[in-house]
């Protein structure tokens, strides 16, 4: 596409792209915008990222820009820093079949290298700009614009699929999606977030290969968990993820639950955080993973904490704090959730405790604890879906958090006489029996 056939202006690029860009060209090198970058401004939309492709090897890209550190195993590419703003570079891929010849030209050896499965363990063939199309993953991410001559470069009719709003991957999707099982995430995570529906081809293939996904390592899935969650399409991926059999490797426990009963309470509480999670994110707002993943572990926590009381008999908050444990511990086996996040998520769970207690200055003490709005957020939805004395528990909460000093206190005086007169009749029953 000429530059009078497409909307894409050098003015919706960012400055750091350009620079790249402009000195690749500059030192002789091929070098275009790719991907997401080009997709998502014709489709109107402002790119959060500008990825770059090239003819330039990462050790001659770092030559280029004293700003650059080479990263990744699997797939080696070039990071220009700019303070916060990091441009992604990458050398153009070729096919597995040109390893051979590289290796009687004298190169490296093991430049590229697969599992028994077929997932790529290693990806580092180089080759041209039509090679690079064709190992990209799906159609619409094979688009190429240069600033050279500003032309779109079209290699899989990603155009025309972005007319039909179609996510379709490029060859043979189950090849494809045994080089790669997270294209799988991947396709869902388009679909959602461009409005577009999945190819029908590529599609088929999910939920039959859906068992390669336990090869992925757990640090990768929660990047991959970020992507899918943290959009503002939580809600949409989850209902995805779930009809094409893929949830159990994100969410193991939930999944189950989902799978013998869809209107179960702790899909409720997940689907709530997940509609309240996608309108804070499109709202402007922060949002922490740590909320999340509390919600989805909550009810299993509470269940094996119940089991570990009635078959050992341990006491209410001990067998809590070990059910905890064991189900962080099970769950980290799916998604590598960093410690950064993990403590907040213990402090939410042990704050559902705590906002039970209201006697003398408990109640004080548990509104001034850090993480106290994140508690009591959660107990709210909690609230919502299990009603009764939980959401009365929410509401008083919510009353205390903006009441005067002497309401507080007298808030705090009619919850004991409150509690007194529940447990009057018991002890007049328990007098009774001794007599």
């Amino acid at each position: 596409m000429s530059r009078d056939e497409h909307n894409i202006s050098r003015r919706d690029i960012s400055e750091n792209a350009l620079k790249v860009l402009y000195r690749l060209n500059k030192s002789g090198y091929d070098a275009y915008l790719v991907g997401g970058g080009v997709r998502d401004i014709l489709l109107g939309e402002h790119p959060k990222d500008f990825d770059i492709a090239t003819n330039a090897t990462p050790e001659q890209i770092k030559k280029l820009f004293r700003n650059c550190r080479l990263i990744g195993r699997r797939f080696r590419l070039a990071h220009i820093v700019f303070g916060r703003d990091i441009i992604e570079v990458a050398t153009f891929r070729g096919h597995h079949a040109n390893q051979d010849k590289a290796e009687k030209r004298g190169g490296k050896q093991h430049h590229s290298k697969q599992s028994e499965h077929g997932m790529l363990l290693r990806d580092n063939i180089y080759g041209s700009i039509e090679e690079d199309a064709e190992r990209r993953d799906f159609t619409i991410n094979a688009l190429y614009y240069s600033t050279r001559d500003f032309k779109v470069y079209d290699f899989a009719n990603g155009l025309e699929d972005i007319e039909r709003r179609k996510i379709r991957l490029i060859g043979d999707p189950e090849t494809r999606y045994r080089e790669d099982p997270v294209r799988m995430l991947r396709a869902i995570r388009f679909a959602t977030k461009l409005d577009m529906d999945i190819a029908k081809d590529t599609a088929k293939p999910i939920r039959e290969l859906a068992p390669l996904m336990a090869n992925i390592p757990a640090a990768r899935m929660f990047e991959e968990y970020m992507k899918l969650f943290l959009s503002g399409k939580a809600l949409a991926n989850f209902q995805l993820l779930a009809d094409f059999q893929l949830l159990e490797y994100l969410y193991p426990h939930i999944s189950k639950t989902y799978a013998d009963n869809p209107i179960d309470k702790s899909i409720d509480f997940v689907r709530q955080v997940l509609i309240n999670t996608d309108k804070r994110i499109n709202d402007g707002k922060r949002v922490t993973p740590a909320f999340l993943l509390a919600a989805v572990l909550w009810y299993e926590i509470e269940q094996q904490s119940q089991q570990l009381q009635k078959k050992s008999g341990m006491p209410p908050q001990d067998a809590f704090f070990v059910a905890m444990n064991q189900v962080l511990s099970e769950q980290q086996r799916s998604i590598a959730i960093p410690k950064r996040f993990q403590l907040p998520m213990k402090d939410i769970f042990a704050l559902q405790h705590r906002l039970t207690r209201r006697e003398g200055s408990r109640a004080f003490k548990t509104l001034e604890h850090p993480r106290f709005r994140a508690g009591y957020d959660f107990l709210l939805y909690r609230g919502m879906v299990e009603g009764g004395e939980l959401e009365e528990l929410a509401n008083w909460w919510t009353s205390f958090q903006d009441a005067s000093p002497d309401t507080k206190q007298q808030m705090i005086k009619s919850f004991k006489t409150s509690r007194k007169r529940r447990r009057s009749p018991r002890k007049r029953s328990q007098s009774a029996a001794k007599e």
